[in-house]
């Protein structure tokens, strides 16, 4: 099998160490580049980084010098994990270099020609990609990003009951984990034996994003899904793995066990991070929780439970996906595999 050489953007910070953790093994990638901010140019990774992650720094990046997050990088791939002011910038300076570019980063996501991706869900979407390249003029490179990793809670299991019946309107209340507002984050002062009821920016996303990832590629551009979303944001007092409550909306009748075996009969894909089972429902009614349920499928699964017919709309359910895997770099990696699959690396 080929190994592709990965160059890291933002390779310091949560999600670029998280990128290294989950690298290490990886049958197809390598990671032969790390670059990051100023204050890091020119440092090994060890001196640069602040490790945050169970273990050590793994020692074939240790000793690596951070470059400055600029072409040329000594790469084949670039993951990005740069934060969203910086990003834009940097990420179509190495697009436009001829780099194909997967991204963590929020900038990219809502623009008409850059496909918005959950593999499993709309991988039909990368017919984005000639568009891109010839409205942007980039050549052989492109951008492709994830979605926001409070959407990978919820929008799998909503795209089974789409699929299946339609969704017409859905509630959300998010209560996302620490970790998702990166290091240092939010101070222990203000989260501690506390709910913040307000994330900066968050709601238009997780009120716009799961529209164009249910949407339909047209062969020139994406419709997106034409359900409704309103959605209150929370951070909570956990390290990972973000909750959220759903109510949803349908549009042909169904029963609760249709509704069960469309969620846990969603395909999922053979791609080496794929979890085997992409949506796992759960019986016990006081599952899923954080701290049991994050890492399932080595924190790709997307876990649901509480699942009844609800009193307003039609169903209710609980979602539970880890932020920093499913949520960030681990869906960036699987987008990464999922285009090597399809020959566009």
């Amino acid at each position: 099998m080929k190994k592709y050489r990965v160059g890291i953007l933002g390779a310091t910070g949560t999600v670029g160490q998280r990128f290294v953790q989950l690298l290490q093994g990886h049958p197809q990638f390598e990671i032969a580049a790390l670059a990051a901010s100023e204050r890091s140019v020119g440092k090994t990774y060890a001196e640069a980084c602040a490790w945050k992650l169970t273990g050590d720094i793994p020692e074939n990046v240790s000793g690596l010098e951070v470059q400055p997050i600029e072409p040329p990088l000594d790469c084949d791939i670039v993951f990005s994990g740069l934060p969203s002011k910086v990003a834009r910038e940097a990420e179509a300076a190495f697009a436009r270099a001829g780099y194909p570019v997967v991204t963590n980063s929020s900038c990219y996501r809502m623009d008409e020609d850059i496909p918005l991706l959950i593999p499993e869900i709309n991988a039909d979407h990368l017919g984005l990609i000639p568009i891109q390249q010839e409205k942007r003029g980039f050549g052989t490179g492109f951008i492709v990003t994830n979605p926001n990793c409070a959407i990978c809670s919820f929008a799998p299991p909503l795209a089974a009951l789409h699929r299946k019946f339609g969704v017409e309107a859905v509630m959300v209340t998010t209560m996302q984990s620490i970790s998702g507002a990166g290091y240092p984050g939010v101070s222990a002062m203000d989260i501690a034996d506390n709910v913040l009821p307000y994330i900066a920016g968050e709601e238009p996303k997780v009120e716009t994003e799961a529209q164009k990832i249910l949407g339909s590629f047209t062969g020139q551009a994406v419709e997106k899904a034409d359900f409704v979303v309103s959605a209150q944001c929370f951070r909570v007092d956990v390290i990972d793995g973000h909750t959220v409550s759903v109510r949803v909306k349908l549009a042909k009748p169904s029963t609760l066990e249709d509704v069960i075996e469309a969620m846990r009969e969603f395909p999922t894909l053979d791609l080496y991070s794929s979890p085997e089972h992409f949506i796992e429902v759960l019986e016990e009614p006081s599952r899923p929780q954080p701290r049991l349920d994050r890492d399932r499928g080595n924190g790709m699964t997307v876990t649901v439970g509480r699942l009844f017919p609800d009193n307003i709309f039609d169903y209710r359910f609980v979602g539970l996906s880890h932020n920093t895997v499913r949520g960030a770099a681990g869906a960036t990696i699987l987008n990464a595999e999922l285009l090597i699959s399809k020959g566009l690396i």
